[in-house]
């Protein structure tokens, strides 16, 4: 008999809410009970939709005995104090990405799992996809031989878009732009599929005609602790792209999807590209692989709920979270510093140290 689905609840009721709440739906793993938001409006039309019951303010949320663990998909800036309330409550985690709008944030919110004995769960999704998956099993195998460079590119429109209205014009919520909100994404991928990222070098544009705070080009090198290096680009001033390469002695592998249907991710596999170019037999001799079914939203959240019912993290760890951070502040000292290359331990290192004199016990 297979064990009944972790009962979780959900706060903040915005798209992302909604594809969150679709891929749960899904799965026999997890069941979201109840949704908050302030917003008496949002609640409403949340759960005609969702048939979600919500619940007037987050305290009758967290005084629920079921509620095993709570998704957050609320601003960036409100994951920490938002992320204390649920971890105060004896509840876990699920944030989505970043794990906060600063990395000293993202410290402390790692630091609730001992205080409290939780767990932290972050969204970052892109490295469940099925495609990055095949890659970094072909490099486990040594199917590639050593793997010498990685590169990636997120790109999307949004630039194009943004108005004083919007948050992510502005550079205190969206810092870098792209950097922060697309590149994020494949500096999880390549910490996944790469190991540990030492130090960044990276330079940023402005050339969206809107006029935004942020920068809206971005490109960023990185160097792994094993030799190897990588390269993520971000435009967001062009249609949108996903895609990752790997090279390696014995071949590289190539995976991109249709961006389209990053909200839809079961279909992510009907559109997709991955293919193998082994040894020197050259771009006509390429093997296009079969990329299977998944979903990397249902994925997530289920991993959410195997750490509510055990209790143990999951690789959607804080620790993986803030890395990512780590090499996004990391990449926007080194734009300010004219490109010079930025460890990525010292960016850890300093933030720490910040944490720490507030009176945070960090491990």
């Amino acid at each position: 008999m297979s064990a009944k689905p972790i009962r979780v609840g959900i706060v903040g009721l915005g798209r992302w809410a909604r594809v969150l709440t679709r891929a749960a739906a899904k799965s026999q793993a997890l069941k979201i009970i109840a949704g908050y938001s302030r917003s008496e409006e949002k609640r409403l039309a949340f759960e005609a939709e969702l048939g979600v019951p919500s619940v007037p303010d987050m305290k009758t949320l967290l005084a629920n005995p079921e509620i095993a663990g709570v998704i957050l998909t609320i601003p960036n800036e409100q994951h920490l104090p938002v992320a204390a309330e649920v971890a105060k409550a004896g509840k876990h985690i699920y944030t989505e990405k970043p794990i906060a709008s600063t990395l000293e944030d993202g410290i402390e919110i790692a630091a609730l799992e001992q205080k409290f004995g939780i767990t932290v769960t972050v969204g970052h999704s892109a490295r469940l996809m099925a495609g990055i998956r095949q890659i970094g099993a072909a490099i486990d195998s040594g199917e590639l031989g050593r793997v010498a460079f990685i590169e990636a590119n997120f790109s999307n429109e949004r630039a194009l878009e943004l108005t004083p209205k919007t948050w992510r014009w502005y550079k205190d919520k969206a810092p870098g732009g792209p950097l922060s909100q697309l590149a994020i994404h494949q500096f999880d991928v390549l910490h996944y599929l790469g190991g540990e990222i030492t130090e960044v070098g990276s330079m940023a544009s402005k050339l969206s005609p809107v006029g935004a705070e942020v920068d809206d080009q971005s490109m960023t090198l990185l160097k792994f602790a094993d030799g190897k290096v990588g390269y993520v680009g971000s435009c967001w001033t062009s249609p949108g792209v996903f895609a990752v390469r790997v090279f390696g002695s014995k071949g590289l592998m190539h995976y991109e999807i249709d961006f389209r249907t990053w909200d839809t991710p079961d279909k992510l596999h009907e559109t997709s590209t991955l293919y193998i170019q082994r040894g020197k037999d050259g771009y006509a001799n390429r093997e296009v692989l079969k990329v299977p079914a998944s979903d990397m939203f249902r994925t997530e959240l289920e991993l959410f709920a195997q750490s509510c019912r055990t209790g143990k993290s999951n690789e959607l760890n804080a620790y993986n979270g803030n890395i990512a951070v780590a090499v996004v502040n990391a990449a926007l000292r080194s734009i300010e510093g004219s490109g010079r290359y930025v460890r990525v331990a010292d960016v850890m290192a300093e933030a720490r140290a910040r944490v720490a004199e507030k009176g945070v016990h960090v491990t």
